[in-house]
């Protein structure tokens, strides 16, 4: 059996390369990823720092930071093989992109419900960044709450706190063009903040945004700083009156479970809870235009680089003849505009 995987050869340089499938007992065929705007866009842009290497380290990873690294964490596929209970599902899996590839624990495999579209399971890592997220702030009924940066995860924000009761949120992008998401989650959009909020969370990647963050806290609030810079330093104005106001930075990061939640859910239960936020089809706005596997060494770098598109970038892989079916979720992304 063959199979293929997808590499940063140096920085903006992506190959396909052979791949050794494995000798787990689970065989899954990938079906869909994304790639990351974010975390992707840093390894391969060779922005991780060195000092974060052990720990940006992800599960199926090769090869090593800077260069050359096989990296990803999103795969959508089906179990080809392995015991009963298993063969034929939908399931999540956080791997690096490659068409065919094993596991032996089961307990790396999200299994999918039949009535989430595969497509929209490819963004599941990012809504447990954003649960975790929640519960690192925390979220809560009734707060007035900014996000700034209307990226995949500051959208997945704004949302799941729109359906919060009694939350009042705005989406906050200095470009007018992210209106249409804001609009299709039902969130209200504003290309400038103002006034005071109980929780401001910075989604730009951008560490100059951290100023405005600052300034549309109101007393007490927390400023909860969602991006990850990689290796960009970040100038905080914590003088002026950062102390008098008594504000809250706060850091979430998806490799630990928030410690509010710790003593009672573990890595699978987090998950498994983020899968039911899937159940949500207004997420499908966040799904950006297909691009096949074969593609990625061509196209990867530039839509991950790519201002006007902020969508997730969807990777389709090529399923067997007598699999090949219509995209449940083609109608809303070909509707959908940056």
């Amino acid at each position: 059996m063959t199979a293929s995987a997808f590499w940063w050869a140096g920085a903006g340089e992506g190959e396909l390369r052979p791949a050794d499938p494995g000798t787990g007992s689970y065989l899954i065929r990938a079906r869909f990823g994304a790639l990351s705007r974010g975390t992707e866009r840093l390894v391969a842009t060779g922005q991780v720092p060195r000092s974060e290497w052990g720990r940006m380290a992800c599960p199926a990873m090769e090869g090593g930071f800077p260069f050359p690294v096989k990296y990803g964490y999103c795969v959508v596929g089906s179990v080809e093989a392995g015991p009963g209970e298993w063969l034929g599902r939908t399931v999540f899996v956080l791997h690096p992109h490659q068409d065919r590839f094993t596991v032996t624990d089961p307990g790396v495999l999200t299994s999918i419900p039949e009535s989430i579209p595969p497509e929209r399971a490819t963004l599941l890592a990012n809504l447990e960044t954003v649960l975790n997220a929640a519960w690192d702030a925390p979220l809560m009924p009734g707060m007035r709450v900014a996000v700034i940066g209307a990226g995949v995860l500051g959208c997945l924000f704004a949302r799941l706190a729109r359906r919060v009761p009694g939350v009042e949120v705005v989406l906050v992008d200095l470009d007018e063009r992210r209106q249409d998401l804001a609009r299709a989650l039902d969130v209200p959009f504003a290309t400038r903040g103002a006034g005071d909020h109980d929780l401001v969370v910075e989604a730009t990647g951008q560490p100059q945004a951290l100023d405005a963050a600052l300034q549309l806290c109101g007393s007490e609030a927390t400023l909860l700083v969602l991006s990850w810079y990689g290796d960009q330093a970040a100038s905080v104005p914590l003088g002026q009156a950062f102390h008098s106001r008594r504000l809250r930075l706060v850091s979430s990061q998806v490799g630990a479970v928030s410690p509010s939640m710790r003593p009672r859910v573990d890595y699978a239960e987090r998950k498994a809870r983020a899968v039911h936020l899937l159940d949500d089809p207004a997420l499908d706005a966040l799904i950006g235009p297909p691009i096949r596997f074969s593609e990625l060494p061509s196209q990867a770098m530039s839509r991950l680089l790519d201002r006007d598109d902020v969508r997730a970038p969807l990777v389709v892989y090529d399923p067997p003849d007598d699999q090949r079916r219509p995209s449940p979720c083609s109608a809303s992304q070909s509707a959908t505009t940056s």
